[in-house]
C-alpha cells in the first residue's frame, strides 16, 4: 500500500536502547510464553526516521569530525522552522526572533510555569491529561487545578468554559496547559473553540502553554490551528511548543522550540532559562532537525496513511468489543478507549483488564494517570501487520473470550 518508504517491517527492537520495548508499565504484569511483545504505550514510532535525517547526519559526520562550539545562526535551523511552519500551519512566523530553542517542551513549559508562578501556585489542566503536564505542574512544586472535557452525545471531548473559567477564578489560575492536537484523545481543536478558551484566559491575565508537539499528526478531515494564529490576544498571551521528535521519532536526539511573540514573555523566559543553562542545543540533534524540516515533507504525507490506516483498523476492532467505548481521533496516534461497561459486565478491574492485555503481548498503557478512570491508552505508531497481530490477540484473549 505505501512503496517509497518502509512502514511495513516489523523489527524487535529489544536490547536497542528503546524504553518502549524494554519496559512493561504494568506493575507485576507479564507476557506468557508463546507470546511476542507488540509494545504500545509510551509515545515513540516502532519506524525507521525519515531516510533524509539519516542523510543528514551521515553528511555531517563525513564532513568533519569536530563536534564543537557551534551557532545555530549557521545551521539553517531557524530558515528551517519558518519554512516548515508556513507549509505545515499556514504559518508565517515573520522573524527568527521569536524562536527560541528548548530542549524538550516539558522544559520549556516548565519555565513558563516557573516565571508565572511561584511554588505552591495553582496550575490549570484539561482532563483527561497529558501525564507529562502532570510530572511538569509537580516537579515545579506547584499545584494541579482540573477541568474535565465533557463528552458530547457523539462521545466527541468539549471544553467546558464555564466550568474552566469557575476554576480560574476560584483558584487565582495564573498558568494553564492547552494540548493541541490533544493527548490522549486525539481531539483536534476548531478555531471557535481555541479562540473562546483564550478568551477566557485572557479575560482573567491567565497565561497559556500550548503544547502542539502533535500538530504533524492530523489524520481526519480537519486542520491543525495554532493557538497564536487565532487572535491578537492569543499572540501576546500564548507560548507555544513545537519539536520535530514525534513527526520524526527523534525524541532519544533531543530538541523542541518555542514561539513567543510576546517581548516581555520572551525575555523573562529566556532570563530564567539562562539561569540554568538548560537550553544547550547539540549538532547532532540541530542537523536532524533540519534535515527532516527540509527534506521530510513527503516521508511525513505517506506515514500519515499509515497512521490513518492503522487508528481505523483498530477503530472498527474497538467497537466490535462488547462494552467498549472509544473515540475515533482526529490527530495523534492515540487512541483513548473507555472499559467502563465491559468491568462492569464481566466482573473485572481495571488491573485486571490491563495485565490480561500485557499476558497476551500487547502492552499497552494504563489510562488512570491520564485521569482517565477505566481507560488505557494505545500506540497505534507502528507497522499495520502489528496492529492487526494485536487486535487479533484482544479479540481471542481478552474482550470476547472468558476469563
Amino acid at each position: 500500500m505505501f512503496k517509497k518508504y518502509d512502514f511495513e517491517t516489523v523489527t524487535d527492537r529489544t536490547g536497542l536502547d528503546s524504553t518502549k520495548w524494554e519496559v512493561i508499565p504494568i506493575p507485576n504484569a507479564k507476557v506468557k510464553e508463546g507470546f511476542s511483545h507488540i509494545p504500545m504505550w509510551v509515545a515513540d514510532m516502532d519506524f525507521p526516521t525519515a531516510p533524509c535525517v539519516i542523510a543528514a547526519l551521515q553528511a555531517r559526520l563525513a564532513a568533519s569530525p569536530a563536534m564543537g562550539y557551534f551557532s545555530l545562526d549557521n545551521t539553517g535551523y531557524y530558515d528551517a522552522i519558518m519554512s516548515w511552519q508556513k507549509r505545515r500551519n499556514n504559518v508565517d512566523i515573520g522573524s527568527k526572533e521569536y524562536i527560541s530553542y528548548e530542549n524538550s517542551v516539558l522544559g520549556g513549559v516548565a519555565n513558563v510555569i516557573n516565571t508565572y508562578t511561584k511554588e505552591g501556585d495553582p496550575v490549570l489542566l484539561q482532563s483527561p491529561t497529558y501525564i507529562g503536564f502532570t510530572g511538569t505542574v509537580n516537579a515545579t512544586g506547584r499545584k494541579i487545578v482540573l477541568t474535565d472535557l465533557v463528552q458530547d452525545a457523539e462521545g466527541t471531548y468539549r471544553m467546558d468554559l464555564e466550568d474552566m473559567e469557575k476554576k480560574i477564578v476560584d483558584n487565582n489560575i495564573k498558568v494553564a496547559i492547552f494540548c493541541s492536537p490533544h493527548n490522549p484523545t486525539g481531539r483536534v481543536w476548531d478555531k471557535e473553540e481555541i479562540e473562546a478558551f483564550v478568551n477566557v484566559c485572557v479575560k482573567h491575565d491567565v497565561k497559556i502553554c500550548s503544547d502542539e508537539i502533535w500538530s504533524d499528526f492530523i489524520v481526519g478531515d480537519k486542520k491543525h490551528i495554532p493557538t497564536q494564529s487565532v487572535s491578537e490576544a492569543a499572540k501576546q498571551n500564548v507560548a507555544a511548543f513545537y519539536a520535530p521528535s514525534k513527526t520524526f521519532n527523534l525524541a532519544g536526539l533531543v530538541g523542541s522550540y518555542s514561539i513567543i511573540y510576546n517581548d516581555d514573555m520572551r525575555a523573562e523566559c529566556r532570563r530564567r532559562a539562562a539561569q540554568t543553562h538548560y537550553n544547550q542545543p547539540n549538532i547532532l540533534s540541530i542537523t536532524a532537525a533540519v534535515g527532516a524540516w527540509n527534506n521530510g515533507e513527503e516521508w511525513v504525507n505517506e506515514l500519515l496513511k499509515v497512521i490513518k490506516s492503522n487508528l481505523d483498523y483498530a477503530y472498527e476492532c474497538f467497537k466490535k468489543f462488547d462494552g467498549v467505548s472509544v473515540q475515533r481521533p482526529a490527530g495523534t496516534y492515540i487512541m483513548f478507549p473507555d472499559f467502563t461497561e465491559f468491568c462492569k459486565k464481566r466482573n473485572k478491574t481495571m488491573d485486571e483488564v490491563l495485565e490480561r492485555c500485557v499476558s497476551v503481548g500487547v502492552i499497552c498503557q494504563d489510562g488512570r494517570p491520564f485521569h482517565g478512570p477505566c481507560h488505557a491508552r494505545f500506540n497505534l505508531a507502528c507497522p499495520h501487520a502489528s496492529v492487526v497481530n494485536a487486535f487479533d490477540r484482544l479479540e481471542k484473549y481478552v474482550f470476547n473470550a472468558e476469563w
